[in-house]
């Protein structure tokens, strides 16, 4: 694997820190700026609004530049975006800003799994996303927790100076380990070519598997505080504990999913949707004890994060001849789930359904990727095998050619 892969790894640790930190400040954040906690929440609904308007749109606008001025760039506006959250002198400063941070994120990873891809073999192909995806679980293992300490003991705007610098870290290590010629040379499909590619509906599919598979996720993770603390008796100071497992979990699943899907892509996101399917319909068992619920934990983050590499090949490979702006979009795909899920496992505590029941919302939820995801391969088998120049492994070919240090 080359060492490009840790580039990419980097500015995603960074990218996955600044995400999911301020959940942890949202307290300090609101009493510093003088703002209720529900006002101070909307600055996550700002990251993620930024990050369905930036994903495809700034994939489409750099199609045609080389690859790695395109990941420079990006991180150059991740950093901006944190540097002006961390100087913002009020709330709605830090509102522009965080919108401005999360534009960058789905780009990133969009056209950095087309980077991946194509540095390697068409058998690494998955398991060269999972180690880029590693640096976003990474990140919930120790960049949040250490990132939510240091906000909590230096002030919050420490946290956003520190997420700054390791987004320097990964520009430098852009430069230094990507090609400066990096993408140069490839079929350029343009702005147009890449719309193109999204009018296609196995894309479209591919991409409302996402939704639906990943909102089954969110659907249960956006209440398992309450779950752990109501239902399996933690009490409050045991959840970040157990959070952090949960990323041990997702970084398992993730580095599974990688090389399972690189034999089979079909039968590991099959596989990986089932697994969700029984790990939140059993939630309502398994929180009962305190060991029980620790181990559904890790099983959520194992079951979920095995889906992840291979949903961002299929959409890859769905829009082969054009894959940044469908790839970048599956980024988007991504938090809509977030949003969605959310949304859906709150209406069934609002309707008194128990504090178990976003995780059986979530199962549904999953089922219905597993119908989405078999009308996409039933679509797939209707019209037969792509043509081979149109495959996502031939584009390995052009890109692999050039020199890739190591």
């Amino acid at each position: 694997m080359p060492l490009a892969l840790l580039a990419l790894a980097v500015g995603a640790f960074g990218i996955g820190t600044t995400e999911f930190v301020m959940m942890g400040l949202l307290p300090d954040v609101a009493d510093d700026l003088h703002v209720s906690i529900p006002t101070a929440g909307h600055l996550v609904s700002a990251y993620a609004l930024g990050v369905v308007i930036g994903a495809p749109l700034l994939a489409a606008l750099t199609a045609r530049m080389p690859r790695r001025r395109v990941l420079t760039g990006l991180m150059v506006l991740f950093v901006a975006g944190n540097a002006v959250s961390a100087a913002a002198p009020d709330y709605h400063w830090l509102m522009a800003a965080r919108f401005v941070s999360g534009l960058p994120h789905g780009a990133f990873f969009g056209v950095g799994a087309v980077v991946a891809t194509s540095m390697v073999a068409p058998e690494r192909k998955a398991r060269s996303v999972s180690l880029m995806f590693l640096g976003l679980t990474v990140a919930n293992i120790v960049g949040v927790p250490v990132a939510t300490a240091m906000g909590q003991q230096l002030g919050w705007r420490a946290t956003f100076l520190a997420v700054s610098a390791i987004g320097l870290a990964a520009i430098a290590s852009l430069v230094a380990l990507v090609p400066a010629d990096h993408g140069q040379g490839r079929p350029v499909a343009g702005l147009r070519g890449e719309l193109r590619a999204l009018r296609s509906v196995p894309v479209w599919l591919a991409l409302g598997t996402t939704v639906a598979g990943f909102g089954a996720l969110f659907s249960a993770y956006s209440y398992i505080t309450p779950m752990l603390t109501d239902a399996a008796g933690y009490a409050e100071s045991g959840v970040t504990l157990l959070l952090a497992l949960f990323g041990v979990g997702a970084t398992i699943g993730n580095l599974l999913g990688g090389r399972l899907a690189d034999h089979s892509l079909r039968g590991t996101l099959f596989g990986g949707l089932a697994s969700l399917v029984v790990v939140l319909a059993a939630f309502p068992l398994l929180m009962r004890t305190e060991w029980s619920a620790a181990l559904a934990v890790l099983l959520l983050g194992v079951a979920a994060f095995t889906t992840g590499s291979p949903l961002q090949l299929m959409v890859m490979e769905k829009a082969s001849a054009a894959p940044a702006l469908a790839s970048s979009a599956n980024q988007a795909a991504f938090n809509l789930a977030n949003a969605g899920g959310a949304w859906i496992g709150g209406l069934t505590l609002a309707a008194g359904f128990g504090v178990t029941s976003p995780a059986v919302a979530g199962a549904a939820l999953a089922v219905l990727g597993l119908g989405v995801a078999a009308v996409a391969h039933t679509v797939d088998l209707r019209r037969g095998p792509a043509p081979a120049e149109g495959r996502l492994v031939a584009s390995h070919r052009p890109e692999a050619a050039q020199p890739v240090r190591h």
